[in-house]
């Protein structure tokens, strides 16, 4: 069974002159305003698709992670991960870093290690992100 997800966003003039919205198909929370100078700048108001790239990236290797400790009979008490997403304007996305930090009862700092990279790789995002550098810093509390 194959799962589509969608996202519509409506634009209106140029680049660097115009905005959008995106509107998240599961969200009820309305649309996300989004712009060039939130993206080549930076903004802590207006998203980017760096920022909705990094929410998926962090989500999924969170989720890659859990099963992961779980197959190992290690299953996580909670994993945050943080996905940092960097955009550079004329040359595109360049990376994305995750930092998760993860308590996990009875598990070795070097298995936690092995199995956050095994997570990495695994990440569907990961996969699809394949042509960017991604790099990890796992912390066991």
């Amino acid at each position: 069974m194959s799962v589509t997800s969608e996202a519509t966003t409506s634009w209106a003039g140029s680049l660097t002159d115009g905005s959008g919205q995106v509107a998240l198909e599961s969200s009820n929370q309305g649309p996300l305003a989004v712009n060039w100078k939130a993206r080549s700048e930076g903004s802590t108001s207006v998203t980017t698709p760096e920022e909705l790239l990094a929410a998926s990236h962090s989500a999924c290797f969170s989720m890659a992670l859990s099963h992961a400790l779980s197959q190992n009979g290690t299953p996580p008490e909670s994993v945050e991960t943080t996905a940092s997403v960097t955009f550079i304007p004329g040359t595109g996305i360049t990376g994305s870093r995750l930092n998760v930090n993860a308590t996990v009862p009875g598990l070795s700092a070097e298995d936690f290690a092995r199995l956050a990279d095994e997570a990495k790789s695994g990440c569907p995002v990961s996969q699809a992100l394949a042509g960017i550098e991604i790099t990890l810093e796992a912390t066991l509390a």
